[in-house]
């Protein structure tokens, strides 16, 4: 037995150590008890690799049946005893390292964060926010009554929007228009928050006035075309008919959409709106001869300020009517950066979720 080889070689006394010292090099989880039993499975692990010339088992039907496996011939003899040596000795350590690695990985990998209400974030600390993941989520709304009626000098504080799928229109392989799935290559910093601004009723109008409405995002399409937009609300002017938020009621509007980049950007060629060169070295004489693409070259040396439209629809599924909460879902259109002029815009369709408080 590979435990007998192993008292024999490193004494009775061993094991315990090595337990001890594989337990030390665990994170303070180690403690508990799934993780002191990978700990176990580890060490166990370690010991048959210890034993050099020990045969392989072999682990198919017929063992899981209870009949009796063969066993294989043992490996002939090495020529060179110090090259066993070292091998049986990385094996172990990898083998040890593995079962480690495994059982740190399963135990200590942290779980998505789940949203919480406002008045829970509120309760939180800087410390315990920072790096969980809960500063790009939207608060959730917890049922509690039927409506929230509008009145006179009302406003919408603490807006969040919360996007859970980009998709982009692009040409597929029939040459038809149509939206396709994208990856986001942006982190957690694409949720726009802190949105505020006055409510009227009759019909209910919101106009975004303050807060942190524009992100920089990019997505990545399938043919592995990067496409960078400004995600945003500003200057959002959304209306809906009535003078109550309640489940059901629909209410949107458009927003300006501002270019991806100010005019202090530079090119890679050092071309800016403002700023930078006029022209790259080699164009002037492109632009010069009179041929084709005269065009393009004069959108890519004159950068523009680009500012598109969006439209955004709302609907409210939950209020909270004793805090005045209310949360939903959205769907917006927007375009995508066009490189200040040079590129023509794609068409971003989000879909997400929204938050906000009126007082």
């Amino acid at each position: 037995s590979g435990s007998m080889a192993f008292r024999s070689h490193f004494g009775s006394s061993s094991l315990p150590r090595i337990f001890s010292s594989l337990c030390g090099k665990v994170p303070t989880m180690a403690a508990s008890k799934p993780m002191r039993a990978l700990v176990v499975l580890a060490a166990v692990g370690a010991v048959d690799a210890f034993v050099p010339g020990s045969a392989p088992r072999i682990a198919g039907p017929e063992a899981r049946m209870g009949l009796a496996a063969p066993r294989l011939q043992e490996p002939p003899a090495a020529e060179s005893p110090a090259a066993d040596g070292w091998q049986s000795w990385a094996a172990s350590v990898l083998g040890a390292a593995a079962a480690l690695g495994l059982a740190v990985g399963v135990l200590g990998v942290p779980a998505p964060a789940k949203a919480i209400t406002a008045e829970q974030f509120s309760q939180l600390t800087y410390a315990q926010v920072k790096g969980s993941g809960l500063a790009n989520r939207c608060p959730t709304v917890e049922s509690n009554g039927t409506s929230i009626p509008v009145k006179p000098g009302a406003r919408m504080t603490n807006m969040c929007f919360e996007p859970k799928s980009f998709a982009v229109e692009a040409e597929t392989d029939g040459g038809k228009k149509e939206f396709v799935t994208t990856k986001l290559m942006t982190r957690q910093t694409y949720t726009l928050a802190f949105i505020d601004g006055p409510l009227t009723t009759n019909p209910i109008t919101f106009k975004e006035e303050d807060g942190m409405d524009h992100q920089p995002t990019t997505v990545k399409l399938p043919n592995a075309e990067y496409v960078p937009f400004l995600f945003t609300v500003k200057s959002l002017l959304a209306k809906g008919e009535g003078s109550e938020f309640k489940p059901g009621f629909t209410w949107g509007g458009e927003f300006e959409v501002p270019s991806y980049r100010t005019g202090g950007f530079l090119d890679p060629k050092g071309r800016g709106m403002y700023s930078g060169y006029d022209q790259a070295v080699a164009l002037p004489a492109l632009q010069a001869d009179g041929k084709g693409g005269q065009e393009e070259l004069f959108k890519e040396s004159n950068k523009v300020f680009d500012i598109g439209k969006g439209a955004i629809e709302m609907e409210v599924n939950k209020v909270n009517a004793e805090l005045g909460e209310i949360g939903g879902v959205f769907v917006s259109k927007q375009p995508s950066d066009t490189d200040m002029g040079a590129k023509a815009p794609k068409t971003i369709l989000m879909k997400g979720i929204f938050y906000g408080k009126v007082v």
